[in-house]
C-alpha cells in the first residue's frame, strides 16, 4: 500500500487507460476520483456499457477508495465542482491528476487529407482532448500549491514528434505532451509574490510539482477487444489477424507505470518529458498482469525489419 493516504482525481476513468491507472492507484493503497460522462443508465455518446461508477468499484476491490463523480471535463463549472469537492472531502489534498480525457473515436476520420476533412467535427474533438486536459489541469493544481506537491500524467500516444497518420489525431496527441513540457516549464520558473502591489522574486524554492506525458503501446483496452472479437481470456487469437497484437498490452500496465513514477522520490528529474510504459517497466522493474514486459518499441522496429528484408513496403 505505497500510496496510502495519497489522493488522486483520474479524468477520464471509465474505460482504457484511465480505468487501469485508476485501478492500479487503488491497489497501491490510494483514494481515488473516478470522473468520466458514462454513469450506470446513462452512457455518453460513445454507447460503451463501461461506467466511472464500476471503475470506482475496481477501484475499491483493489484495496483503494473508488469514488465515481460524473463530470464532463469540457464544462468549466463541472470541473471547478469537482475540484472544490475534492478540497472538501480531502482536507484540502491532491497528490496525483491523471489527464486521460479521450472519447474522440468517433471524430477521426481516418484515410482523409485535412483539406477534406469536417474542420468542425476536428475542432470538437481538440476541445474534448486538449481543452479538457487544461480546464483540468487549471483547477487541479491549486490544491497541489497548498502542500507545494504533486504529479500530473499526461496520458498520449508516442512518445516521439512521428506523425500519427491523421491530421486531427496527431495534432491532438503531440499537443499533449506539449501541455506536459509547456506545465513544467512553468513549475520550475522562479516563483514570485506580490509585496506592495509589486511582483518580486521570491527566496522560496521552485514548485515541486511534477507534469510529464505517459504513453501505452498497443492497448489491449475494452474498445480494441471488441474490435478483434476477443476477450481478454483469448486475446491471442487475435494475433493471427493482427501480427502486432502480439506485443499489446493491458491498461493495468500504464497503471503500474503511473504507480511507479508517483513512487519515486526522484520522479522530478522527468518533469516535462515524453515517457513510455516499456521504457519504465525496465526502470522500475513492473510487469503486466500477467507477468509479461512487453516492449513496444523494441517489437516494432524488428517487426518492421524482417517486413523491409521480405521485401514489404
Amino acid at each position: 500500500m505505497k500510496l496510502k493516504g495519497k489522493v488522486a482525481v483520474v479524468a477520464g476513468a471509465t474505460r482504457g487507460c484511465g480505468r487501469g491507472i485508476a485501478v492500479e492507484l487503488g491497489a497501491a493503497g490510494a483514494t481515488v476520483y473516478c470522473t468520466g460522462r458514462s454513469t450506470r443508465g446513462n452512457p455518453s455518446d460513445l454507447n460503451r456499457p463501461e461506467t466511472i461508477e464500476e471503475t470506482a468499484e475496481r477501484v475499491t476491490q483493489a484495496g483503494g477508495v473508488g469514488i465515481a463523480v460524473q463530470v464532463d471535463h469540457t464544462r468549466e463549472e463541472e470541473v471547478r465542482a469537482l475540484f472544490e469537492r475534492v478540497r472538501a472531502e480531502q482536507d484540502g489534498r491532491l497528490d496525483i491528476l491523471v489527464n486521460d480525457v479521450w472519447g474522440g473515436d468517433p471524430m477521426i476520420e481516418w484515410g482523409k487529407p485535412f483539406w477534406e476533412m469536417n474542420v468542425a467535427q476536428g475542432w470538437r474533438l481538440l476541445e474534448r482532448s486538449v481543452y479538457s486536459h487544461i480546464l483540468t489541469s487549471r483547477y487541479a493544481v491549486p490544491l497541489m500549491l497548498g502542500r507545494n506537491s504533486g504529479l500530473i500524467v499526461e496520458v498520449t500516444d508516442g512518445d516521439g514528434m512521428h506523425y500519427r497518420g491523421n491530421f486531427f489525431y496527431d495534432l491532438v496527441k503531440t499537443t499533449v505532451i506539449r501541455l506536459a513540457y509547456a506545465m513544467a516549464e512553468e513549475f520550475k520558473q522562479n516563483r514570485y509574490v506580490n509585496e506592495g502591489g509589486t511582483m518580486v522574486k521570491s527566496s522560496e524554492p521552485r514548485l515541486n510539482i511534477t507534469a510529464l506525458a505517459l504513453t501505452p503501446g498497443f492497448l489491449r483496452s475494452e474498445a480494441m477487444l471488441d474490435y478483434f472479437g476477443v476477450t481478454e481470456a483469448n486475446w491471442r487469437d487475435a494475433i493471427a489477424k493482427d501480427p502486432y497484437y502480439a506485443e499489446s498490452e493491458t491498461p493495468h500496465y500504464i497503471g503500474r507505470a503511473v504507480v511507479a513514477l508517483a513512487c519515486d522520490p526522484n520522479v522530478h528529474e522527468k518533469a516535462g518529458k515524453a515517457l513510455a510504459t516499456w521504457h519504465l517497466s525496465r526502470e522500475y522493474g513492473f510487469t503486466d498482469v500477467d507477468g509479461r514486459a512487453p516492449h513496444w518499441q523494441e517489437f516494432f522496429e524488428r517487426m518492421q525489419a524482417e517486413k523491409a528484408a521480405a521485401g514489404g513496403a
